[in-house]
Protein backbone atom coordinates (compact mmCIF):
# COMPACT_ATOMS: atom_id res chain seq x y z
CA UNK A 1 0.00 0.00 0.00
CA UNK A 2 0.88 3.64 -0.79
CA UNK A 3 0.20 6.81 0.85
CA UNK A 4 -0.84 9.02 -1.23
CA UNK A 5 -1.31 12.40 -0.09
CA UNK A 6 -4.34 14.65 -1.83
CA UNK A 7 -6.70 17.63 -2.12
CA UNK A 8 -9.42 16.63 -4.17
CA UNK A 9 -11.43 19.74 -4.16
CA UNK A 10 -9.43 22.87 -5.98
CA UNK A 11 -11.02 25.49 -7.64
CA UNK A 12 -9.53 27.55 -10.46
CA UNK A 13 -10.57 31.32 -11.75
CA UNK A 14 -13.14 30.04 -13.52
CA UNK A 15 -15.02 29.26 -10.30
CA UNK A 16 -16.43 33.14 -9.98
CA UNK A 17 -15.40 33.26 -6.26
CA UNK A 18 -11.64 31.84 -6.84
CA UNK A 19 -8.71 34.14 -7.69
CA UNK A 20 -7.38 35.12 -10.64
CA UNK A 21 -3.92 33.52 -10.00
CA UNK A 22 -5.51 30.35 -9.47
CA UNK A 23 -4.21 29.06 -12.85
CA UNK A 24 -3.32 25.69 -14.08
CA UNK A 25 0.49 25.87 -14.00
CA UNK A 26 0.12 27.47 -10.63
CA UNK A 27 -1.95 25.04 -9.32
CA UNK A 28 -0.29 21.73 -10.49
CA UNK A 29 3.68 23.32 -9.23
CA UNK A 30 1.99 24.59 -5.93
CA UNK A 31 0.27 21.10 -5.20
CA UNK A 32 4.07 19.80 -6.31
CA UNK A 33 5.44 22.14 -3.43
CA UNK A 34 3.29 21.27 -0.89
CA UNK A 35 4.03 17.88 -1.48
CA UNK A 36 0.78 15.92 -2.72
CA UNK A 37 0.63 12.93 -5.17
CA UNK A 38 -3.33 13.75 -6.26
CA UNK A 39 -5.66 16.33 -6.89
CA UNK A 40 -8.51 17.28 -8.72
CA UNK A 41 -10.24 20.44 -10.37
CA UNK A 42 -13.73 20.54 -9.29
CA UNK A 43 -14.61 23.98 -10.28
CA UNK A 44 -18.68 25.01 -10.29
CA UNK A 45 -20.58 23.37 -12.59
CA UNK A 46 -18.09 23.71 -15.32
CA UNK A 47 -15.15 21.65 -16.50
CA UNK A 48 -13.78 24.20 -18.87
CA UNK A 49 -10.34 24.17 -17.28
CA UNK A 50 -9.74 20.22 -16.57
CA UNK A 51 -8.41 18.96 -19.71
CA UNK A 52 -4.90 22.16 -19.44
CA UNK A 53 -4.78 20.79 -15.76
CA UNK A 54 -4.51 17.12 -16.77
CA UNK A 55 -2.31 17.82 -19.29
CA UNK A 56 0.35 20.26 -17.64
CA UNK A 57 0.28 17.24 -14.68
CA UNK A 58 1.31 14.69 -17.29
CA UNK A 59 4.77 16.10 -17.39
CA UNK A 60 5.14 15.79 -13.26
CA UNK A 61 4.49 13.56 -10.74
CA UNK A 62 1.06 14.44 -10.20
CA UNK A 63 -2.40 12.17 -10.94
CA UNK A 64 -5.39 14.28 -11.72
CA UNK A 65 -8.46 12.96 -11.26
CA UNK A 66 -11.12 14.60 -13.71
CA UNK A 67 -13.65 16.07 -11.59
CA UNK A 68 -16.58 19.00 -11.18
CA UNK A 69 -18.84 20.51 -8.45
CA UNK A 70 -22.24 20.18 -9.08
CA UNK A 71 -25.05 22.48 -7.35
CA UNK A 72 -27.57 20.68 -7.58
CA UNK A 73 -31.54 21.87 -7.51
CA UNK A 74 -31.65 21.53 -3.33
CA UNK A 75 -28.69 24.15 -3.39
CA UNK A 76 -26.41 20.39 -2.25
CA UNK A 77 -23.00 20.79 -3.07
CA UNK A 78 -21.70 17.70 -5.11
CA UNK A 79 -18.34 16.15 -6.10
CA UNK A 80 -18.10 14.46 -8.99
CA UNK A 81 -14.89 12.47 -10.11
CA UNK A 82 -14.47 10.10 -13.29
CA UNK A 83 -11.91 7.59 -14.58
CA UNK A 84 -11.65 9.55 -17.71
CA UNK A 85 -11.91 13.06 -19.13
CA UNK A 86 -14.36 11.58 -21.71
CA UNK A 87 -16.44 10.67 -19.25
CA UNK A 88 -16.37 13.97 -17.00
CA UNK A 89 -17.37 16.15 -20.58
CA UNK A 90 -20.50 13.49 -21.64
CA UNK A 91 -21.54 14.48 -17.42
CA UNK A 92 -20.53 18.06 -18.20
CA UNK A 93 -22.78 18.36 -21.00
CA UNK A 94 -26.04 17.26 -18.75
CA UNK A 95 -25.14 19.92 -15.89
CA UNK A 96 -24.61 22.64 -18.65
CA UNK A 97 -28.34 22.03 -19.88
CA UNK A 98 -29.45 21.68 -16.65
CA UNK A 99 -27.81 25.05 -15.34
CA UNK A 100 -30.10 28.04 -15.78
CA UNK A 101 -29.05 30.08 -18.86
CA UNK A 102 -27.88 33.22 -17.50
CA UNK A 103 -25.42 36.09 -17.55
CA UNK A 104 -23.05 36.29 -15.00
CA UNK A 105 -22.59 39.45 -13.42
CA UNK A 106 -19.04 40.10 -13.31
CA UNK A 107 -19.50 43.10 -10.85
CA UNK A 108 -20.83 41.44 -8.51
CA UNK A 109 -19.80 37.46 -8.96
CA UNK A 110 -16.51 38.12 -10.58
CA UNK A 111 -14.81 36.75 -13.56
CA UNK A 112 -15.13 33.49 -14.45
CA UNK A 113 -11.70 32.68 -16.42
CA UNK A 114 -10.66 29.81 -19.01
CA UNK A 115 -6.97 29.32 -19.30
CA UNK A 116 -4.28 27.85 -22.01
CA UNK A 117 -1.05 26.03 -21.35
CA UNK A 118 0.84 28.94 -20.37
CA UNK A 119 -1.67 30.81 -17.99
CA UNK A 120 -2.92 32.97 -20.66
CA UNK A 121 -6.65 33.59 -20.16
CA UNK A 122 -7.90 33.03 -23.31
CA UNK A 123 -11.54 33.20 -22.64
CA UNK A 124 -14.10 33.92 -19.92
CA UNK A 125 -17.12 32.06 -19.21
CA UNK A 126 -20.31 34.21 -19.77
CA UNK A 127 -22.89 32.03 -17.94
CA UNK A 128 -23.11 32.36 -14.29
CA UNK A 129 -21.74 29.36 -12.68
CA UNK A 130 -22.86 29.92 -9.22
CA UNK A 131 -26.32 28.55 -9.75
CA UNK A 132 -28.22 25.43 -8.83
CA UNK A 133 -28.75 23.48 -11.66
CA UNK A 134 -31.76 21.68 -12.25
CA UNK A 135 -31.03 18.21 -11.00
CA UNK A 136 -31.53 17.02 -7.80
CA UNK A 137 -29.79 15.69 -5.82
CA UNK A 138 -31.12 11.81 -7.13
CA UNK A 139 -30.46 12.76 -10.65
CA UNK A 140 -26.93 13.85 -9.85
CA UNK A 141 -26.05 10.95 -8.06
CA UNK A 142 -27.88 8.48 -10.66
CA UNK A 143 -26.46 10.34 -13.78
CA UNK A 144 -22.61 10.30 -12.09
CA UNK A 145 -22.83 6.75 -11.50
CA UNK A 146 -23.95 6.13 -15.65
CA UNK A 147 -20.78 7.39 -16.35
CA UNK A 148 -18.91 5.42 -13.42
CA UNK A 149 -17.99 8.06 -11.69
CA UNK A 150 -18.23 8.77 -7.80
CA UNK A 151 -19.86 11.03 -5.75
CA UNK A 152 -19.18 12.87 -2.88
CA UNK A 153 -21.21 15.76 -0.87
CA UNK A 154 -18.69 18.65 -0.37
CA UNK A 155 -18.08 20.07 2.56
CA UNK A 156 -20.60 18.21 4.66
CA UNK A 157 -19.85 19.58 8.17
CA UNK A 158 -20.54 23.61 7.08
CA UNK A 159 -23.44 25.71 7.12
CA UNK A 160 -23.56 26.76 3.37
CA UNK A 161 -24.61 23.79 0.58
CA UNK A 162 -24.06 21.02 2.88
CA UNK A 163 -26.49 17.72 2.53
CA UNK A 164 -26.99 18.20 6.01
CA UNK A 165 -27.99 21.49 6.38
CA UNK A 166 -29.88 21.60 3.23
CA UNK A 167 -32.11 18.11 4.11
CA UNK A 168 -31.26 17.47 7.62
CA UNK A 169 -29.64 14.50 7.10
CA UNK A 170 -28.02 12.14 4.92
CA UNK A 171 -30.70 9.92 3.01
CA UNK A 172 -29.48 6.72 4.02
CA UNK A 173 -30.92 5.27 0.60
CA UNK A 174 -28.68 7.83 -1.21
CA UNK A 175 -25.96 5.31 -3.12
CA UNK A 176 -22.83 8.04 -2.37
CA UNK A 177 -19.55 6.89 -2.67
CA UNK A 178 -18.31 9.11 0.32
CA UNK A 179 -18.58 12.28 2.28
CA UNK A 180 -16.25 15.79 1.71
CA UNK A 181 -14.96 17.28 5.76
CA UNK A 182 -13.37 20.79 5.61
CA UNK A 183 -12.09 19.73 8.60
CA UNK A 184 -9.93 16.85 9.80
CA UNK A 185 -11.38 17.33 13.48
CA UNK A 186 -14.76 16.46 11.98
CA UNK A 187 -14.36 13.21 10.98
CA UNK A 188 -16.19 11.21 13.49
CA UNK A 189 -19.50 13.43 11.81
CA UNK A 190 -20.23 9.95 9.18
CA UNK A 191 -18.16 6.91 10.09
CA UNK A 192 -20.26 5.13 8.29
CA UNK A 193 -19.09 6.62 4.88
CA UNK A 194 -15.47 6.90 3.21
CA UNK A 195 -14.51 10.28 4.25
CA UNK A 196 -12.27 12.66 2.49
CA UNK A 197 -10.88 16.22 3.81
CA UNK A 198 -10.40 18.83 1.37
CA UNK A 199 -9.38 22.42 0.97
CA UNK A 200 -12.11 23.64 -1.27
CA UNK A 201 -8.44 25.89 -2.49
CA UNK A 202 -10.21 29.35 -3.97
CA UNK A 203 -6.57 30.25 -3.27
CA UNK A 204 -3.07 29.33 -3.93
CA UNK A 205 -2.00 29.40 -0.26
CA UNK A 206 -5.46 27.29 0.33
CA UNK A 207 -4.33 24.45 -0.65
CA UNK A 208 -4.07 21.26 1.31
CA UNK A 209 -0.21 20.74 3.24
CA UNK A 210 1.00 17.48 2.75
CA UNK A 211 -1.31 15.90 5.49
CA UNK A 212 -4.31 14.41 4.39
CA UNK A 213 -3.47 10.58 2.41
CA UNK A 214 -5.37 7.60 1.62
CA UNK A 215 -3.97 4.27 1.52
CA UNK A 216 -3.80 2.58 -2.18
CA UNK A 217 -2.45 0.15 -3.96
CA UNK A 218 -0.59 2.14 -5.65
CA UNK A 219 -0.47 6.18 -7.22
CA UNK A 220 -3.20 5.87 -9.69
CA UNK A 221 -6.33 6.58 -10.65
CA UNK A 222 -7.28 3.09 -10.92
CA UNK A 223 -6.34 2.58 -7.15
CA UNK A 224 -7.87 5.66 -6.62
CA UNK A 225 -11.63 4.55 -7.29
CA UNK A 226 -11.08 0.69 -6.10
CA UNK A 227 -10.31 2.88 -2.74
CA UNK A 228 -14.13 3.31 -2.97
CA UNK A 229 -15.04 0.06 -3.45
CA UNK A 230 -15.74 0.53 -7.73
Amino acid sequence: MVKCYYDLHIHTGLSPCADKDMSPNNIVNMALLKGLDIISITDHNSIKNVKVVLEIAEATSIIVIPGIEVETLEGIHVLCYFRKLSDLERFAEEVDKALPNILNKEEIFGEQFIYNENDYVVNKEMKMLSSSTSLNINEVVNLVHIYKGLVIPAHIDRYSNSIITVLGFIPPDLPIDGVEISKQANSHINLEYKVICNSDAHFLGNINERINYLELKDKSVTAFFDYFGD
